[in-house]
């Protein structure tokens, strides 16, 4: 399946600021999510429509949080970031 990949403002901020082997290693996680939307874990309660895949970066674990419309195939990049920081926004 062909799935478009759409980024939010708040993803394309947060991924300015991400030093460039992190970036590289953001896209293949963004490559991941592409073929397939469902490998994320989805998130319960109030953050119950957004996924997330987590993947590993500089020893550190980090999180690309997304949604996704099956109907229009349709992938929104939410946010990213490291484990420890990614939920206090």
């Amino acid at each position: 399946m062909i799935w478009t990949v759409l980024q939010t403002r708040r993803f394309a901020r947060q991924y300015k600021k991400l030093q460039r082997n992190i970036a590289c290693e953001v896209d293949e996680a963004i490559g991941f999510v592409a073929d397939s939307p469902a490998k994320g874990t989805r998130k319960k309660g109030d953050l119950a429509e957004l996924y997330v895949y987590k993947f590993h970066a500089n020893n550190q674990l980090y999180l690309l949080g997304y949604t996704f419309d099956e109907t229009v195939k349709l992938i929104y990049l939410e946010a990213v970031g490291a484990h420890e920081n990614f939920y206090k926004n």
